[in-house]
């Protein structure tokens, strides 16, 4: 039976390294990859078919990779999004395992899951760790249209959905600074977690991660927390001890999901509101409604 492993966790975590890696430890790419560029010269390792379907079904829920909400998450499951997403795994050429990585999958992970049971693949997920002072930097760098309080609230959000949509399925979390570290380790810690056969390419893998370009460095600085709270903290401390075979705890997860969907949910109302009271005006404009009022006043007392 085919096992699919998923590549999670925020974008710019060291997913297309661990990708990579596993491709090259005997896990099949699907075809038609997006290939290197500026942002990242060593490949992205994402196929390109998969990046379309995401794109269609994010945007279909009205969102898209850099969305900070949990809309998506709150709504019930798309049937068509599943069926769509199973006919693209059933294209797949014969293969026993085989990697899958796209910097939208995480929001939608669940629908992955869900058309992968249907496709009746064995299902194995690796959750990619970075500290978050790196990604933010990183992500920032990439695109400078994102500020850094966007970026630390996608690192939360990616981070919680990639731990949470993976609670009960095989699953390890490896921390790209590891990876670069020891990267032998860590995919024997992958292949037990996963209960899979990895035959790494010592000589490709030992190339391509010498070529690595960890321009952002934590330097050992804290987590940037810009909402004055401890989200990306706890987050990042949590994650990073479950990489590195520590305890960890689920409990402070779900706290910050909870604190983060609360204030996410309330700020998303007030836009919301704002955004439809900016739409009643556009059409109403104000100084209409004032002399119509004069009118009806005749212009006298307080209207005169």
């Amino acid at each position: 039976m085919t096992t699919v492993l998923f590549v999670l966790g925020m974008a710019r975590s060291g997913t297309a390294a661990l990708t990579r890696v596993l491709s090259l430890s005997g896990a099949a790419l699907p075809p038609g990859m997006i290939g290197a560029a500026k942002a990242n010269s060593r490949g992205f390792w994402e196929p390109r078919q998969a990046s379309y379907l995401n794109e269609k079904i994010l945007r279909r829920h009205h969102s898209t990779a850099a969305d900070p909400t949990l809309r998506l998450h709150e709504e019930p499951a798309d049937r068509r999004d599943i069926d769509e997403i199973h006919a693209y795994l059933t294209t797949l050429p014969p293969s026993d395992v085989y990697v899958i990585k796209d910097l939208q999958i995480t929001p939608i992970a669940g629908m992955w899951f869900e058309a992968a049971r249907i496709a009746s693949y064995n299902i194995g997920t690796v959750i990619a760790v970075r500290h978050p002072h790196e990604v933010i930097k990183s992500v920032t760098a990439m695109m400078p249209v994102v500020k850094p309080e966007l970026g630390a609230a996608l690192f939360v959000k990616n981070s919680l959905l990639a731990e949470r949509y993976t609670r009960g399925l095989p699953r390890v979390f490896v921390e790209y600074s590891y990876l670069l570290e020891d990267w032998p380790r860590e995919v024997k810690r992958i292949s037990t977690a996963l209960g899979i056969d990895l035959n790494p390419d010592e000589t490709a893998i030992n190339e391509f991660l010498a070529a690595d370009e960890c321009q952002q460095q934590a330097d050992g600085s804290a987590c940037p927390e810009p909402f004055g709270t401890d989200w990306v903290t706890t987050t990042y401390h949590n994650l990073h001890r479950a990489a590195g075979g520590d305890t960890w705890s689920q409990h402070d997860l779900d706290h910050v999901f909870c604190d983060y969907r609360a204030s996410e949910q309330r700020l998303r109302t007030a836009l919301d509101n704002y955004q439809r009271v900016t739409k009643a005006q556009r059409f109403i404009p104000r100084k209409l409604i004032l002399e119509i009022a004069a009118l009806a006043h005749r212009r006298k007392g307080t209207w005169a």
